[in-house]
């Protein structure tokens, strides 16, 4: 089951590792990110920040998305943390089952504009974050759980 979907260009650190797992009861842990698969000290980082007791997985945006599709993801509470809004974008377009994003940090890049305290988003972005809540899927902005929970439509 998908308990949290979470955008974060850091992946998985302390904050994302501790805080969210505990507060969904998160028992595994999916990074869904297309460069990482392939990079060792990525993916050594982020192994080094996996909590205690949580499963660990590290998946191309498409293997991800076949995954969950095919239901070996179903018997965990799912923690899913992408790097991007794109990546989220296609997870949730994919994944009907994914009711609600969470923006957690987006660095500020050319051409962004800041929405909220770690926020920033391209208007391709905007746009697409846009759609997702016009077909129903929450899009909300928190950095950490105890964060009053702001919903991206109200931040723009």
């Amino acid at each position: 089951m998908i308990k949290l979907l979470r955008v974060d260009h850091r992946l998985l650190h302390g904050q994302v590792a501790f805080s969210w797992t505990q507060y969904i009861g998160a028992d595994c842990i999916l990074i869904a990110n297309d460069s990482v698969p392939n990079d060792e000290l990525r993916k050594t980082t982020i192994k080094l920040a996996r909590p205690p007791a949580v499963k660990l997985v590290i998946k191309n945006i498409d293997d991800a998305i076949e995954a969950i599709k095919s239901g070996v993801t179903d018997k965990y509470k799912l923690l899913i943390v992408v790097e991007s809004v794109n990546d989220a974008w296609r997870l949730a377009k994919a994944v009907p089952q994914i009711e609600s994003i969470n923006l957690g940090g987006i660095k500020a890049r050319e051409g962004s504009r800041n929405i909220s305290k770690a926020i920033n988003v391209l208007p391709e972005e905007i746009a697409q974050l846009q759609e997702l809540t016009q077909a129903g899927t929450e899009v909300e902005i928190r950095q950490v759980p105890g964060d009053r929970k702001q919903l991206f439509t109200e931040a723009l």
